[in-house]
């Protein structure tokens, strides 16, 4: 059987492989391998191992990279650290391709220690933008190391054959994320009120930001936020930011903001109630990937922040603001509003049809390893 290894190191990715994890689980010709890194492992986090565990997954390797710090010399000690344990977890389970998605720099750390132990890459999600943040080059660098491209869109699939990756090498499998929801069996709002723990009285605002890395406002930039919150009467959930520098100060203004208002929410992670939440939501705030990708195939309003997200293919119910408090406020009025509501509520998704772990398996299955498929040549 052929050994396909895939390393997830957050809970958002994490929930975008998990129909294609069970496929490669069910292969008769596939042995799914898996090492779980990152913020799964932080309490602060979540602990979302736990739910990879309950999903019924057999985790191969726990690493634990996460440092004291919360700079940027913490993660690049992350990843080296990252690099060293993975040379001794692909010596014993010697995977013949290894599989990724995204743009983390533990995904980045990965992808370098499989090329310099020669293990054939496939990457999900490749050929797209994130200007704001550092992940725009950590993706294109995996793409330049990897041996097989799983691309979301046919134009995304056409930046990757731009950078010079062979063509036969490139497909456009549809967003994971469009399958998640396909076969999601979605909870009512009392059901979900009871597993929140709190009343959801509209409107019903959830929010997640992160921090712009390659900038270091990320303080005013909340406040900024928070400010703009406090014209709404809403109930308002936040979701923890994500491990990169600057993320700690993120969330620990956001529990400072959620103590003095009665009817705000702090989550560090959702798990597989991120869908629930989405679905009874009125609007999505902040700069998240899950704006961008998630939310419109729930023809949710969204509020996209600043220029984190920019270089990323736009559906119709993305409103980009700047990151002053009267744009953000702005915003929130314009997504509210019924006749944009009504508008996109029949949009159409340009993320495939659902079908995104059938056709990866299928490729991992058909392909063949060998030195064409090793040797890469630029295109």
């Amino acid at each position: 059987m052929k050994k396909i290894c895939v390393v997830t190191s957050g809970r958002a990715e994490y929930h975008l492989l998990y129909e294609t994890l069970k496929g490669i689980n069910e292969s008769l010709s596939l042995e799914l391998q898996l090492i779980v890194t990152g913020s799964h492992l932080s309490v602060s986090q979540g602990y979302t191992v736990d739910i990879i565990k309950k999903d019924g997954f057999k985790i191969d390797d726990e690493i634990d990279i996460l440092t004291d710090s919360d700079n940027k010399a913490g993660i690049a000690k992350s990843m080296g650290l990252f690099m060293m344990r993975l040379a001794d977890t692909f010596t014993h389970l010697k995977p013949d391709i290894l599989l990724l998605l995204g743009d983390r720099y533990e995904i980045l750390a990965a992808a370098s220690a499989a090329v310099a132990m020669n293990i054939p890459i496939a990457h999900i999600h490749g050929g797209e933008a994130t200007e704001g943040a550092i992940d725009e080059q950590i993706r294109h660098a995996i793409t330049k190391m990897a041996h097989l491209h799983f691309a979301v869109t046919d134009i995304y699939k056409k930046n990757i054959i731009n950078m010079g990756e062979q063509p036969f090498r490139v497909f456009n499998t549809g967003a994971p994320v469009v399958e998640n929801i396909k076969n999601h069996e979605f909870t009512d709002r009392k059901t979900l009120e009871g597993r929140l723990g709190f009343a959801i009285e509209p409107p019903f605002f959830i929010v997640t930001y992160h921090p712009v890395t390659l900038t270091n406002n990320s303080k005013e930039q909340i406040i900024n936020l928070l400010n703009a919150l406090d014209k709404f009467n809403a109930t308002i959930l936040f979701t923890a930011s994500n491990i990169d520098h600057g993320g700690a100060e993120i969330n620990d203004m956001i529990k400072n903001y959620v103590k003095s208002n009665k009817n705000s929410f702090f989550v560090e992670s959702l798990g597989h109630l991120y869908l629930d939440v989405l679905k009874h939501a009125n609007l999505m705030i902040g700069n998240s990937s899950s704006g961008i990708i998630e939310a419109p195939c729930m023809r949710l309003p969204v509020v996209n922040i600043g220029d984190r997200q920019n270089g990323r293919l736009r559906h119709e119910n993305i409103i980009d603001t700047g990151y002053s408090a009267d744009e953000i406020e702005k915003g929130i009025h314009a997504a509210l509003d019924e006749a944009f509501v009504k508008k996109i509520s029949n949009m159409e998704i340009l993320y495939g049809n659902g079908d995104t772990s059938k056709i990866i398996v299928s490729i991992l299955t058909d392909t063949i390893i060998n030195e064409d498929f090793i040797c890469k040549k630029l295109c």
